[in-house]
């Protein structure tokens, strides 16, 4: 059963098209996430749905009714904004309570709403401290408090963890994860952080200048993407992509270096992950080129080659693999992890 429903849905500003004819289905308690580069139409969606910003053309479905006229009070939506927007003069009781307490919702209701939001956000020693009393994390948990005591159709997240630093960022997510678990409600979330893509979503929507490039469990976008955007998007390192031609069921890159192809279509690049490349004797592989650079992290180390004209490659190797700067390598593609793009950035089976 759908939840949310979105349908030719566009946004104008004067002549500018900054969403373009979307179309997508939420399910009911799923996780969702919106992904992709500033300025690609991502928050000004999300803002769309929860009736923040007026739709140009098309309609947002709503718990199975047509929402697209009603003001934002209406829509059984709730938001957690990037800014936590607490009132600092109030306690974390009062401050996850307030929209009750405006509503009229009874004393012994609104009480027992506000212990068990703080429960389930591990808030119960905190309810009667002021907001300047508590970390970032904390701040954001008594935001998201505040969402749950409402009981939405859905939660919409608006980059909620870019205010915080790197460690408190990782707590986060662990946090909304099992909230996510606990409540089985659904979520739609923005970031242009792939990492919180990959490790919350149930699906994540990947959105490049307006339009949707592709939708799918990021286990389907990281092994299956459908277009050069996806596939360097996604993942880190990115993806390494080399210009190549085809020819009697041979594939040919620009700069040396060839191998079998077996799919349809012309290709015109080959794409191929960094845990994907491994390193051989120069002769062997793909490709041969000169180790630039060594980055020791400890379970990994990324070496950049460069490969003359091809360019510099990324290559993931086990961490205790010792490698010099300057080497001469052989580099091996892992022949079923290689992906064949067209002209116009189209993935080609193969």
């Amino acid at each position: 059963m759908a939840d949310i429903e979105l349908r030719s849905v566009e946004k104008w500003f004067g002549d500018t098209q900054v969403v373009k004819g979307v179309d997508l289905t939420v399910d009911k308690g799923e996780f969702i996430i919106f992904v992709g580069p500033s300025g690609c139409g991502k928050s000004t969606l999300l803002r769309m749905i929860a009736g923040l910003e007026e739709i140009s053309r098309g309609e947002v479905w709503v718990a199975g009714r047509n929402a697209t006229a009603e003001p934002a009070s209406k829509r059984g939506l709730a938001m957690v904004f990037q800014s936590y927007a607490l009132y600092p003069h109030m306690s974390v009781r009062d401050n996850i309570g307030f929209s009750l307490k405006t509503a009229g919702t009874p004393k012994a209701e609104l009480e027992r709403k506000v212990d068990e939001a703080a429960q389930v956000l591990k808030l119960d020693a905190l309810l009667d401290r002021r907001p300047r009393e508590l970390s970032g994390g904390q701040r954001q948990r008594v935001a998201i408090g505040r969402c749950i005591v409402r009981d939405p159709t859905a939660f919409l997240f608006d980059e909620p963890l870019s205010n915080l630093d790197a460690a408190l960022r990782v707590e986060m997510r662990y946090e909304i994860a099992k909230l996510h678990r606990s409540l089985g409600a659904t979520m739609i979330y923005v970031t242009h952080d792939q990492v919180e893509a990959m490790t919350l979503a149930d699906r994540i929507v990947v959105l490049n200048e307006g339009e949707i490039s592709q939708v799918g469990t990021p286990r389907e976008l990281y092994r299956r993407p459908e277009n050069l955007f996806v596939a360097q998007f996604i993942g880190s390192p990115r993806m390494n992509i080399l210009a190549c031609t085809a020819e009697d069921g041979h594939f040919r890159l620009e700069g040396g270096g060839s191998g079998e192809f077996e799919g349809s279509g012309t290709p015109a690049r080959l794409g191929i992950r960094p845990e994907h490349i491994s390193v051989c004797a120069p002769g062997e592989g793909e490709c041969a080129g000169e180790i630039d650079v060594v980055e020791y992290l400890g379970a990994d180390t990324f070496l950049v080659v460069d490969c003359a004209g091809l360019g510099p490659l990324t290559v993931r190797a086990p961490g205790d693999t010792q490698f010099v700067p300057g080497a001469r390598v052989g580099l091996a593609f892992e022949a079923d992890k290689r992906h064949f793009f067209d002209q116009s950035g189209r993935r080609l089976d193969s």
